[in-house]
């Protein structure tokens, strides 16, 4: 009621309207807004008015995709937002959180692992395909349903890839065949078609409906069009193996590709077929990976060029034009995460077991950090810290800045897929082995199952009332019953609180 008797505000020897007051009042941040806020009274109810502290928790990247109405005070707001990402960080820190394993039933191999925002998608050697939802943690997993066709009585294809978004999830199997299935809709797939021979790549778009496969000399890009009705959008003949597919996010109009085929990286539009972005006779691409503008791709150089060893390209979309050659070591690079990582950084990972990470305006590596065993498999950073995968199942976590290393997690095969957020994190180790040989997996020998089947882990550091009710029962049991035990990632041993 104060506020709104003020229409004159001070402003040392002059008044100024409220509104005008307001407009000077937004150039400032929060510590100067506090000191103004004990000039007088007058100065207090302007330095704490609800649109500066709203733009600022909007500035600061919290709540975006709420309005100024929704809260009632965003002073509050904003301190409590810094809180919990404070404590978020402790946590990722010290390793304080649940961990849990996604099961799954016996004598099924991992293939591949993909997630979004929480949601992972895994393919078996069985032929299925299943859903995890993490951030419910009642772990029911779905199986997708395959298209059956009226003679499939049989043993279904080993599943070769899956990939999901926010609204789709894809898998293609050994036999050729794509299926898609929309994530509201559902476990029976709304589009399948059919390769000749077998998958190389399967590319996803981030957000909406577009799914491109390769396989043999072609790549298919397929989505639907206005009226909802699945179709092949185009059809590229290409000279050589693919090897990695990528669709370019954020593109207006219809899909582009990118595709790196051993030694040649395709830029593959509807308008324009067949263009190269780049080929150097014998230098074969290693890793890709696109953003909205870019590509970046790691290129093996063999030993007859002595002054170019194994490098990073930079390409940019639109020109076409190589922007930068980064990194200069002596084993291939083997991941490279352009589009999670933050604005002008790219990170990757190198067989010589070595995470770079690259500031995009220098040539040179911001830090190089060495940890695994063998290869690295994949790597993800965001502003503060590095997740990295290798090849000998372990899981690293960085904090970037420091460069050392917070701690390790380690599971028996190569991790393939490493993804997260501000509060989870997911994991996988997939087998390069899918039918270990003096194994029999049958569904009665437990130990030589477990032991080659492959793991995936999903672990939550978020601190809101949700984690203490989402640790799963038998891992919140006390010292009196039976079964379980308090389980903590950072615990080395249980009934710490007895």
């Amino acid at each position: 009621s104060f506020q709104n008797e003020i229409n004159e505000v001070p402003f040392f020897d002059i008044q100024l309207p409220y509104e005008l007051a307001l407009k000077i009042f937004q150039y400032l941040g929060k510590t100067e807004l506090g000191r103004c806020a004990q000039v007088s009274r007058t100065w207090k109810v302007l330095a704490e008015d609800e649109v500066l502290w709203y733009r600022l928790c909007q500035q600061e990247g919290y709540l975006l995709d709420t309005s100024i109405s929704d809260h009632s005070c965003w002073k509050l707001t904003l301190k409590n937002c810094r809180a919990r990402e404070r404590t978020l960080k402790t946590n990722w820190k010290n390793r304080i959180g649940a961990v849990s394993q996604l099961q799954y039933e016996l004598g099924k191999i991992l293939c591949d692992v993909h997630s979004c925002d929480g949601v992972v998608i895994a393919g078996y050697t069985s032929g299925e395909v299943r859903l995890w939802d993490t951030r419910t943690w009642d772990y029911t997993a779905p199986i997708l349903e395959p298209m059956h066709g009226p003679g499939d009585a049989g043993p279904q294809p080993h599943v070769s890839f899956v990939r999901i978004n926010s609204s789709l999830a894809v898998a293609a199997y050994e036999d050729g065949t794509v299926s898609v299935w929309n994530l509201m809709f559902g476990r029976e797939p709304i589009h399948h078609y059919q390769h000749n021979q077998r998958i190389q790549a399967l590319a996803l778009a981030s957000e909406g409906a577009t799914v491109a496969t390769a396989s043999g000399f072609e790549v298919k890009v397929e989505s639907p069009n206005d009226r909802g009705f699945w179709q092949t959008t185009a059809t590229f003949e290409i000279q050589k193996l693919v090897n990695f597919l990528n669709l370019v996010p954020d593109v207006t109009g219809s899909p582009v590709t990118v595709a790196a085929a051993e030694d040649i990286v395709y830029l593959l539009k509807a308008e324009d077929p067949g263009k190269i972005l780049h080929s150097v006779y014998g230098q074969p691409v290693t890793c890709l990976d696109v953003s909205a503008h870019e590509a970046a791709f790691g290129v093996k150089t063999f030993g007859w060029l002595l002054n170019e060893p194994n490098q990073i390209l930079l390409y940019n979309l639109e020109t076409s034009q190589c922007l930068k050659k980064m990194g200069n070591s002596i084993g291939d690079f083997t991941c490279v995460n352009l589009q999670n990582s933050p604005p002008n950084m790219l990170v990757t990972g190198n067989k010589d077991r070595r995470v770079r990470v690259f500031d995009l305006r220098k040539s040179e590596s911001l830090c190089s950090l060495y940890a695994h065993q063998l290869g690295v498999s994949a790597v993800q950073m965001d502003d503060w810290k590095i997740v990295s995968g290798g090849e000998e199942g372990l899981v690293c976590v960085w904090d970037q800045r420091m460069g050392t290393k917070l701690w390790e997690m380690h599971a028996r095969h190569p991790v393939r897929h490493v993804w997260f957020n501000s509060h989870s994190l997911i994991t996988a180790n997939i087998p390069d082995e899918k039918s270990p040989r003096g194994a029999s997996i049958t569904d009665d020998d437990l130990t030589a199952h477990r032991k080659h089947r492959g793991i995936i882990y999903a672990y939550e550091f978020s601190v809101d009332q949700l984690a203490v009710e989402s640790i799963l029962p038998i891992c919140r049991s006390s010292y009196d019953e039976v079964t379980g035990y308090n389980y903590n990632i950072g615990l080395a041993v249980p009934y710490d609180n007895i």
